[in-house]
């Protein structure tokens, strides 16, 4: 990296994946020539940042080995794409008062980045996790929904992806990895071991997509949301927009199939499987479904999005995040997406392609 000039940098590792290069291309309209596309493959790296005409800049940089914490000293804000296991490169980041923005999805991995929060505000840094889609707006979604009531007893959201999108490699297998997964939510407060895929929920997603049976998936929203709004009961489905698919899957989960999937060549299968389907559309939707109280009276309040390619959604959402911490300044700590902002402030002005929209008993506001 140039160190000629101190100017404060903008480094996205992973940034010249999937979802990486969309968050670059967002930034590096706001600050051409400062905007790094991060990784281990400086070759891919050079071939992206050719492709933007040196708006984006590469830069060779494996977090897996050891990082000499000097390489950092002309960064500002870490932009993450990538899938950790701990929290030593964030350590090394916020040693060096350094800013950081996580896409991951890994509700473990955010647990322990949580337990830096008094480290990152000793050193003045800004760390926002759940950004993206799910989690990211599913967070402010719900806590859009929670607003309109005086007090929130149950959040239920649903995810819809499209087979036809093109999802990154780290997706799908994130992805495949959690379809036989138990895990625990919350139910009225209390911790509910369930399991991925099974206990289906219709639910309407909205204008042109109409009803769909949605199956418990191991979102991060689900586990983090309990805490940030205080609400006893969240939990997060998933479906595709093919029905068959998504009954297929619900299928082979019953049968106990998925078990096989700890095995490597099968789960590989599986991997290679979904990433080669090419029919159904790029739409996403996401439904929030909200109980709770209003002046004393029972509330139902909906909360729609819809929209096409899931990863120009989360790079957008990633990139809106980013250039606010970059801006600053902001508290400095450990949060989630919905302890720092809001769909109004941060979403809803942005992104004209994306509808929003909520229903109050019923009816739209």
């Amino acid at each position: 990296m140039n160190e000629m000039n101190m100017q404060e940098h903008i480094v996205v590792i992973g940034g010249y994946g999937h979802v990486g290069q969309k968050i670059c291309r967002e930034l590096s309209e706001l600050y051409p020539g400062k905007v790094f596309a991060a990784g281990r493959n400086l070759e891919r790296a050079e071939k992206f940042s050719s492709s933007t005409d040196g708006k984006v800049q590469p830069l060779q940089l494996n977090i897996s080995n050891h990082i000499d914490p000097t390489v950092l000293n002309s960064v500002k804000l870490i932009v993450m794409c990538l899938d950790q296991t701990d929290t030593s490169f964030v350590s090394i980041c916020l040693d060096k008062g350094i800013h950081y923005v996580d896409i991951s999805a890994n509700i473990s991995f955010l647990s322990q980045v949580e337990q830096l929060h008094s480290v990152a505000m000793s050193h003045h840094s800004t760390v926002v996790l759940s950004v993206g889609l799910a989690p990211g707006m599913t967070n402010l979604m719900a806590l859009h929904a929670k607003r309109q009531m005086d007090q929130t007893e149950a959040i239920d959201i649903s995810i819809m992806l499209g087979l036809g999108d093109q999802h990154g490699k780290a997706s799908i297998e994130w992805t495949i990895d959690n379809l036989g997964t138990q895990y625990d939510v919350n139910k009225n407060g209390y911790k509910v071991r369930v399991s991925s895929f099974k206990d289906g929920r219709t639910t309407d997603f909205g204008t042109g997509l109409g009803r769909k049976k949605a199956y418990r998936f191991n979102f991060s929203d689900q586990h983090v949301l309990p805490r940030t709004l205080n609400v006893p009961s969240i939990s997060t489905r998933l479906c595709f927009d093919s029905k068959p698919i998504t009954g297929l899957l619900a299928w082979l989960r019953a049968s106990g199939i998925f078990r096989l999937l700890k095995y490597t060549p099968i789960r590989n299968a599986f991997v290679q499987a979904f990433s080669k389907m090419s029919f159904g559309t790029a739409k996403f939707a996401v439904k929030i479904d909200a109980e709770g109280i209003q002046h004393q009276e029972k509330m139902k309040v909906e909360c729609f999005l819809q929209g096409e390619n899931e990863a120009e959604i989360t790079a957008k959402v990633a990139s809106a995040v980013a250039n606010h911490v970059y801006q600053g300044p902001l508290r400095h700590g450990v949060y989630h997406i919905d302890q720092m902002f809001d769909l109004e402030n941060l979403i809803t002005p942005l992104y004209p392609p994306i509808s929003i929209e909520t229903k109050i008993n019923g009816k739209r506001i």
